[in-house]
Formats: C-alpha cells, sequence, structure tokens
C-alpha cells in the first residue's frame, strides 16, 4: 500500500503510541489528522509535524463520543479529501479488585477503550469503503487483549473486546474482498499487576518504545499484516492462555516479567 500523499487519521494522537504514530505517518509523506481529548497538547503535536514539513492539522474529539467521532471524520474528509488510514489509538485505564471498581471507572474504561473503536469503525469504514481505494485501519488493543491479568479488569476487557471486534472487521471485509486492510496493534502496554501476600502492588505499565511500535505499524499495513504483537515475555504468556484453552485446562497465572 502506498502511504505518499495519502491520509492519516490518528487518536490518541497527543502521546505515546499515538505520537509516534503521527510522525511516522508523516515522515512517510503522509498527511496527518491528529485528533486527542487534549486540545493543548495536539497544538504542540501538529507544530512538531509542521516543523518537519508535514501537513497536519488538531482536531479534538472524546473517541466516547459518537457525535464527536462523526464530527472528525467529517472534518478529516473536508480537510483532505479521502482518508486512507484510520488509527483508533485512544486508552485509558483504571484497575482493581474486579467487583470493587467504581462504575464509572468501567464505563470510562469502556467508553474509551472500546466505544472509541466501534465509534471510529461506525464513523471511517463507510467512508473507506465508498472511495474504493486502498485503505487500512488500525485498533489499538494491548497484549491485555491476548493476556489475562488480575487488579486491571476494566483495562483488560476492554482490550479483549477489540481483539474481537478487529477479528470480526478483517473476516467481514475479506469476504467482501475489500481494499480495506485491518490490523490490530498489540504493544507491551498492558498493565501486569500482582497480589504478593494479599496485598496490591502498584499497577506498572511496560513496553516498547512507541516509535518501535510506530514502525511496525507501517510494516503491518504495507504487508496487509493483522497481527502487530509485543515480543519475549508478553508472547509466552499469550501462548500459554492459548495452551490453557486448547486444553481445556484451568488458567495458569503465570504473568510476564519483562
Amino acid at each position: 500500500m502506498e502511504l505518499a500523499g495519502r491520509t492519516a487519521v490518528v487518536t490518541g494522537a497527543a502521546s505515546g503510541i499515538g505520537l509516534a504514530l503521527a510522525k511516522r505517518f508523516g515522515a512517510e509523506g503522509m498527511r496527518v489528522v491528529a485528533a486527542d481529548v487534549e486540545a493543548d497538547a495536539l497544538e504542540r503535536v501538529t507544530a512538531a509535524l509542521a516543523r518537519a514539513g508535514v501537513e497536519s492539522i488538531a482536531v479534538r474529539s472524546d473517541v466516547a463520543d459518537a457525535g464527536a467521532v462523526e464530527a472528525l471524520a467529517a472534518r478529516a474528509v473536508e480537510a483532505f479529501g479521502a482518508v486512507h488510514v484510520v488509527c483508533n489509538n485512544a486508552g485509558v485505564f483504571a484497575g482493581g479488585l474486579s467487583w470493587e471498581v467504581p462504575l464509572d471507572d468501567w464505563a470510562w474504561v469502556l467508553g474509551v477503550n472500546l466505544w472509541g473503536v466501534i465509534h471510529g469503525l461506525r464513523s471511517f469504514l463507510p467512508r473507506l469503503l465508498a472511495h474504493g481505494e486502498p485503505a487500512h485501519v488500525v485498533n489499538t488493543a494491548s497484549m491485555a487483549g491476548l493476556v489475562t491479568n488480575p487488579l486491571s479488569a476494566p483495562y483488560t476487557v476492554s482490550k479483549h473486546a477489540v481483539v474481537a471486534l478487529s477479528e470480526a472487521l478483517y473476516h467481514e471485509l475479506a469476504l467482501r474482498g475489500s481494499p480495506v486492510g485491518v490490523s490490530v496493534l498489540c504493544p507491551e502496554r498492558g498493565p501486569a499487576a500482582l497480589a504478593v501476600e494479599a496485598a496490591l502492588r502498584s499497577t506498572v505499565e511496560k513496553g516498547l518504545a512507541p516509535d518501535v511500535m510506530a514502525d511496525r505499524v507501517v510494516r503491518a499495513i504495507r504487508e496487509r499484516r493483522f497481527y502487530v504483537l509485543a515480543e519475549d515475555d508478553w508472547r509466552r504468556a499469550a501462548d500459554l492462555r492459548c495452551e490453557d484453552i486448547r486444553l481445556a485446562r484451568n488458567p495458569t497465572f503465570d504473568p510476564p516479567r519483562t
């Protein structure tokens, strides 16, 4: 898939992997629509892109709001015409004991992490299909969408759902023979929360540098490859979970250590 001269939309673009994706797409010669709920940070992103010679716009958008995402899609088309890459990347985290997590936290995490992707697909897929050109959707899940750890139920539930949604979308588009490809990005960002002697340790986030993951996304788009996964101990943990399912045995708790 040729990227130069085409348009990418990235949500959660003000920091982390979203920021790395925006920069990487810009380096490929793409126009970039950077979206985030943090307006001031977004302006700094587009200013940095402009200094690098990248044509871009900033659109403040709360992905949990269907109307806001529809407005983002309309603004992207208004500014640059057809959109070719959509990265549903915005994400948040809340954790704790699954039965004690406040309902507001459940609603917040699912609203951004899952409904944000749903809203992105509903607003952008009809436009990608309508222009009929090669295009690609990248949904950011997490290795927490493939590995289940305690003390992070809202986040883990949301990311497992994003993986399943992305797989369903992949099959639907393949059955249509569509030129729109799909990738699910599973970085090592999933929090590995541990219980030691009945005391809860602090939640920590681990992972490869965002620019490494951005490079992998670009390669996956070009190769029309679905899974964009982390490596090493997270892959081992994912393989262990698959083996638990294959053997119909009880879940093994052996979390990633790196």
